[in-house]
């Protein structure tokens, strides 16, 4: 079976994964915010399609899914913005199965994936879908060739992580703690206890929830993580508009600078394996 685009992105070193709300605080915005984020170091770019009941969210993005479905943000209309974007990165949409389940003109999520598919996406995260009853959009994204991101919690083992691993593919997304999402001005201990318990499956781990800081990025892949996932950090900026210390353009590629880099330098902090 051939690499996924989002295999690649993992292949030469830990990933760097933000998110951003799609039309926060509008289209074009959206669009100049993931040049910038690649541009500081992306290797994927998990991009929200708002939900009108955000149930993994804190209230950083929470927010952001309001502003943007006010602006208008729609299914079509996040399509659109996907195909309009001149990125060389993968690209995972983030968002709730009654938007893929309901899009078309039959339900199913065979029509949300293909149109998918068509503009570029490489894969989805889908918070509220159980791998006990992710069967018809796994056979849409194996049809398509696209990968399904599950998240994984502090508090998941036995029967039910073994069958979520058994789904997942491109990467899981590893949360850092319990809660919803949100920046932290600390590392989760969970962390290191929910790596461990993931380490006899060969898929890459990404771990996020509250991952703001270069040095938390350094501690999470120091730790075993193959990549971070960063978004109400970022969510933060683009909430605070233009200040002085730069555009949020700017303040975008630079905070991506600054947590590619943390990631970077925890690779090279791992522990190197001895030679026979």
């Amino acid at each position: 079976m051939s690499q996924s685009r989002i295999d690649e992105a993992f292949a030469d070193g830990p990933a760097f994964i933000p998110y951003l709300a799609a039309g926060d605080p509008d289209v074009e915005s959206t669009k100049e915010y993931v040049r910038a984020l690649v541009q500081g170091g992306a290797d994927i770019v998990e991009l929200g399609l708002p939900f009108s009941e955000p149930i993994a969210e804190g209230s950083t993005i929470q927010n952001a899914i309001v502003r943007s479905l006010k602006g208008g943000m729609t299914p079509d209309t996040y399509f659109d913005l996907v195909d309009d974007l001149d990125i060389d990165v993968p690209v995972v949409c983030m968002t709730y199965y009654n938007l893929i389940y309901r899009y078309g003109e039959e339900e199913g999520p065979e029509p949300f994936v293909r149109r998918a598919t068509e503009v570029g996406i490489d894969g989805f995260v889908v918070p509220d879908l159980p791998a006990e009853e992710s069967g018809p959009l796994r056979e849409a994204c194996d049809e398509y060739g696209l990968d399904l991101v599950f998240i994984v919690a502090p508090t998941t083992r036995g029967e039910r992580l073994e069958r979520i691993m058994s789904q997942v593919s491109g990467y899981v997304y590893v949360q850092a703690r319990l809660g919803t999402t949100g920046a932290r001005a600390d590392v989760s201990g969970q962390t290191d206890t929910s790596l461990g318990r993931l380490e006899e499956w060969d898929v890459p781990k990404a771990v996020g929830f509250g991952i703001s800081e270069r040095e938390h990025a350094e501690r999470i892949v120091a730790g075993g993580a193959d990549g971070i996932i960063v978004g109400s950090a970022l969510v933060d900026i683009v909430a605070e508009g233009d200040t002085e210390e730069g555009t949020v353009a700017e303040r975008l590629e630079r905070k991506a600078r600054e947590l590619k880099e943390g990631a970077l330098a925890g690779a090279a902090d791992r522990p190197q394996p001895e030679r026979p």
